[in-house]
């Protein structure tokens, strides 16, 4: 929703300029050092966040007020706009400033959490607490919160993508229903296309990858890929996956008009994040994107009615559709902190306890992050936002897998594509196999 819009902007899979140096001598203490605090007796935490917005803001100071009403003994001490460079280095240096319980918006840095020390293995407190984790959150959000069986962070809200779509253009083009699988989605995108002269007047769909959310892993989430082996080798040159989906978006540009043609009307479209989406202008037909875009498109007060649906899926998967790519925000207990047990009370709190999460997915609107508040009544929203329940709470749903050396290899494998739609790189094929053995490369110099 509007509101959304400041964590949003950080949370996307390439916000990593600041986050990919960090964590590289983060190892200050060992996991479970300080779970040696009584968390019965009067206590006070540290909480960092990066939530910025007012109303953001309150809705954390709600959660926090929530979780003090439960356990008086406990105090929250909570430091909001924190960007994750500033949390690793308070990680890194501890003391009694520094954060016992922290959130980040960069599901992309779970494998360096984890692998480095930085945070704790949850897995022992959701065993003593009675929690199978497995059957409190969706399947993609217990896979991006762990790296190699060590659940470092927990989820605490989600952000799930689908597809929006413009009615009144759909009517105009004699389409009834959004499309289902991806050739369906192809043949509506050319039908909602309309010329003006060299450029256009309305566009199907975007389909390039510098399209806002048109990212690779979004395209590849449909597909459901496999991104590393058995053996932790990029499956890249491996599963057909990739080059169904990397085949997919090129005959999407080149039907739409050519990779320079679209760039050169993309150039003309307004920001992401202002009213002048070209989604919200109606210059735009079908747009790829999350939860939040529907508040910003209706705050936009678009002429057309705007319809919400699942992303399409392969042809060969039909029977999967109502999956979709699934990210989120996570939360973890540092490994300096001497007060992991109260610390843990207050995660508990925040990511499991049903009413906690629904009152804050309300607050934030974005898509609660346990299969119970998935379904809980005391949800608020659109009519249309259950889409993006049903996506979440969907077992076909999939995510991207947690790397000891973060989301480089998603920039690794985005990098590629940009090569790819533009005719850089022409041999598909081989291209996939030179980028699986730069990102097996580049994990190895990170281990």
């Amino acid at each position: 929703m509007p509101e959304a819009l400041p964590s949003l902007a950080r949370k996307t899979a390439f916000a990593l300029t600041a986050s990919l140096a960090l964590l590289t001598t983060a190892c200050t203490g060992q996991s479970g050092s300080g779970a040696t605090d009584d968390a019965s007796k009067d206590t006070t935490i540290n909480f960092w966040h990066a939530w910025s917005a007012p109303n953001e803001v309150k809705a954390v100071d709600s959660l926090v007020a929530g979780f003090e009403r439960a356990h008086p003994n406990i105090h929250v001490n909570v430091v909001g706009n924190m960007t994750d460079d500033k949390i690793n280095q308070a990680l890194r240096s501890g003391g009694d400033r520094a954060p016992d319980v922290i959130s980040s918006f960069t599901t992309n840095n779970v494998g360096k959490f984890c692998s480095s020390g930085a945070l704790v293995d949850l897995n022992p407190f959701f065993e003593k607490s009675g929690i199978d984790a497995q059957k409190t959150f969706p399947k993609p959000m217990n896979e991006y919160t762990q790296f190699d069986g060590n659940r470092c962070t927990v989820p605490l809200l989600g952000d799930a993508y689908g597809l929006y779509y413009n009615k009144t253009a759909f009517e105009k083009a004699g389409i009834a229903n959004p499309p289902k699988t991806w050739s369906e989605f192809a043949a509506d995108a050319k039908k909602l296309t309309i010329a003006r002269g060299d450029s256009y007047r309305q566009l199907g769909f975007m389909p390039n990858y510098h399209g806002w959310e048109s990212t690779t892993e979004h395209y590849f989430g449909q597909f459901s890929p496999t991104y590393f082996g058995k053996d932790g080798k990029s499956a890249l040159a491996k599963d057909p996956a990739f080059e169904k989906g990397f085949t997919l978006q090129k005959k999407l540009v080149d039907e739409l008009g050519g990779f320079q043609k679209l760039e050169k009307f993309r150039a003309t479209l307004g920001d992401e994040w202002g009213p002048k989406h070209p989604f919200h202008t109606g210059q735009v037909a079908m747009q790829l994107d999350g939860e939040w875009r529907l508040g910003m498109a209706e705050e936009a007060k678009p002429k057309f009615e705007i319809g919400v649906a699942p992303l399409p899926v392969p042809d060969d998967q039909a029977a999967q559709y109502g999956k979709g790519y699934i990210t989120g925000t996570i939360a973890g207990i540092a490994a300096n902190s001497h007060k992991q047990n109260a610390a843990w009370e207050l995660v508990k709190y925040m990511t499991t306890d049903t009413d906690a999460v629904v009152g804050f997915a309300n607050g934030i609107h974005n898509v609660p992050s346990t299969l119970a508040a998935l379904k809980s009544p005391k949800l608020k929203y659109d009519p249309r936002f259950k889409t993006f329940l049903d996506i979440a709470a969907n077992p076909d749903s999939t995510t991207t897998p947690a790397s000891i050396n973060g989301g480089v290899y998603l920039v690794t494998i985005q990098q590629f594509g940009y090569d790819y739609e533009s005719g850089k790189a022409t041999d598909l094929k081989a291209g996939l196999k030179k980028t699986a053995a730069q990102i097996d490369t580049d994990i190895t110099q990170a281990k």
